[in-house]
């Protein structure tokens, strides 16, 4: 390594480290011109342009890129990418090449550190079924000493280098770019917790939409209400970072080509539209900075991706709203009263004199009197459900609302918040 490599990384380090601080200072929003947007993204990045132009004019806004030629396309569509960078094998003349080649790209709105990388030297399944690096199926889970010793050894050679060459992309990116790392819902906390100082934004992902329902059931769909405890989860993780939810773009069935261990026997079972709302306004209640997509490359039914586009101009609609910081607010349900998993979550939103309310239902009874509270600056004013029918008054900085099984009810000052293109929000499932 250069001298002046090696010296400027570090100080970096120096930095980071010193009285446990940390170089992170990202705030989970992406930024143009100035102007901040909150993510609703997608990993899939479709090589069709009226994909792209079909995705993007319903509203994701981010997508996974690995070259210039990549963000060359999304800049003309007025969205952004990120950038994978193979942090985990430290500072090489690859990570400086593609730092060298897209920084400063108006189409660059962050870097990605590797996907899922604790997961994937700990719990995943490819280390027993694949590399014989475990003797026995589910060895992590079962803290095995040979799971355990591949583990430490995985993370003193890994997270080092991970350390060094967030430090060197920062020192060499004169924008200031955000650093993300996504991991896998269930990945080890603890190792998560080593890189953590050296990143901005924290995500997982978690896909809990397995199996079909049986014929004529109306329950619940394979626990959806799993994703809010995930985000309080990565939440307390993340130490304080921005956290990202990776929610699911396709159904189990179509991973046959990249995971085949997961894919064997499953039938076809995509989220409802519904589901896929509640799932991302869980997140979002619960504390997520952003919404993502895995992996709608595999999509083989058009009715579900069109589900996706419109929860995406939903979001779109809302943009000027969930770009600004929540604000804090309790809600209290009283029949039955609740605790833990099953709860009810709220947060709201001020954009000038405009506000948004959500309030997510996580529990499998019905809330007949949901109490949100802490809305002292809506007193008097009319809130109006979007997409749906009930309205509350504002009174002594509260309002009741009733809440069926897993419903969402998203508030507002007025119906101009809502999409006039309704298209994909009758989807059932599969």
């Amino acid at each position: 390594m250069h001298v002046y490599t090696k010296l400027t990384v570090f100080i970096a380090l120096l930095l980071c480290c010193r009285h446990g601080r940390t170089l992170a200072q990202g705030d989970g929003f992406i930024y143009k011109n100035g102007q901040r947007t909150f993510v609703f993204g997608s990993y899939y990045l479709p090589a069709a342009d009226d994909t792209l132009k079909e995705m993007t004019d319903a509203g994701f806004n981010l997508f996974s890129c690995r070259n210039k030629q990549e963000l060359d396309r999304l800049q003309k569509r007025g969205v952004q990418g990120w950038m994978w960078v193979h942090l985990h094998k430290g500072i090489t003349p690859e990570l400086k090449k593609t730092v060298t080649e897209n920084a400063g790209h108006p189409a660059l709105a962050l870097w990605s550190g590797p996907d899922e990388l604790v997961w994937n030297f700990t719990a995943h399944s490819k280390l027993y079924r694949k590399e014989g690096i475990h003797s026995v199926p589910g060895a992590w889970k079962k803290l095995t000493p040979e799971a355990l010793a591949y583990g430490r050894q995985q993370a003193a050679s890994l997270l080092p280098k991970l350390q060094e060459a967030a430090a060197y992309v920062r020192s060499a990116d004169r924008g200031n770019l955000q650093i993300w790392m996504n991991e896998a819902e269930a990945s080890d906390m603890a190792y998560v917790g080593d890189y953590m100082n050296a990143i901005d934004i924290a995500g997982c992902d978690i896909y809990p939409i397995k199996t079909r329902l049986p014929a004529g059931s109306t329950a619940p769909r394979k626990e959806i209400q799993i994703i809010g405890k995930a985000t309080r989860k990565w939440t307390a993780i993340s130490q304080q970072k921005p956290v990202w939810m990776v929610l699911q773009g396709f159904s189990w069935n179509e991973l046959l080509a990249v995971e085949p261990e997961n894919a064997v026997g499953r039938p076809v079972a995509y989220p409802s539209f519904e589901e896929s709302r509640f799932m991302a306004y869980d997140a979002i209640a619960n504390g997520a900075a952003g919404i993502l997509y895995w992996d709608m490359r595999y999509l083989t039914s058009d009715p579900f991706r069109q589900s996706l586009y419109g929860l995406a101009r939903e979001f779109k609609a809302l943009q000027p709203l969930l770009s600004t910081e929540p604000k804090a607010v309790t809600v209290t349900a009283w029949q039955p009263e609740l605790s833990g998993d099953n709860r009810v979550a709220a947060t709201a939103r001020q954009y000038g004199r405009d506000w948004m309310v959500v309030i997510v239902n996580s529990a499998d009874t019905s809330q007949l009197a949901a109490v949100v509270q802490d809305l002292h600056l809506l007193n008097g004013q009319q809130l109006v459900e979007l997409y749906g029918t009930d309205e509350v008054q504002v009174k002594n900085g509260q309002f009741v609302t009733r809440l069926r099984p897993f419903q969402v009810k998203v508030f507002a000052t007025g119906r101009k918040w809502e999409t006039a293109n309704k298209k994909g929000r009758d989807y059932a499932g599969q």
